[in-house]
């Protein structure tokens, strides 16, 4: 008997834990939902299906593979093309990389100028820490522009 209204109890917990979702629309035709009936007055209920599990993964996929299945109607580059491509990618990151380290040098050039200059109100030491602070964002930019530069073309094929 005990198992019972424990059991009722308890299926009468998961049934009250359905809430009604109401749609909700505003003078200026701006939608909002809620499932507070207080807030929901003039509002009209959504008919939701209530979910109670999640969907199977589609056959022939791994469990964590995100990657889909390639349609056949995809279009499709033939590996010549794709290869031009490839190259032209190629020599547009090198170009950037080029870039990147000339401006890396020319930041590092600057922020060793500057920290050999002393200025003369700068007496307190956090003073010239402030004013060195941008040239060494700088060098860290640049630094950083150039390790993801080499990152994504080892990527490359």
């Amino acid at each position: 008997m005990r198992l019972f209204i424990c059991l009722m109890l308890l299926m009468g917990l998961a049934v009250s834990a359905h809430a009604e979702i109401y749609e909700c629309m505003d003078g200026s035709g701006n939608k909002r939902f809620t499932n507070v009936k207080s807030e929901a007055a003039g509002c009209k209920p959504m008919n939701l299906p209530p979910v109670s599990s999640v969907p199977a993964p589609k056959p022939g996929t791994k469990p964590g593979d995100s990657r889909a299945a390639t349609p056949g109607s995809f279009p499709k580059v033939d590996p010549s093309t794709q290869q031009q491509r490839d190259t032209g990618r190629r020599k547009i990151l090198e170009q950037e990389l080029a870039n990147e380290e000339s401006m890396l040098d020319q930041a590092k050039k600057a922020l060793a100028e500057q920290e050999s200059t002393r200025l003369g109100n700068e007496r307190n030491y956090q003073r010239v820490l402030e004013r060195l602070e941008p040239y060494k964002k700088k060098v860290a930019l640049h630094e950083s522009n150039i390790a993801n530069l080499r990152k994504e073309m080892s990527s490359l094929r």
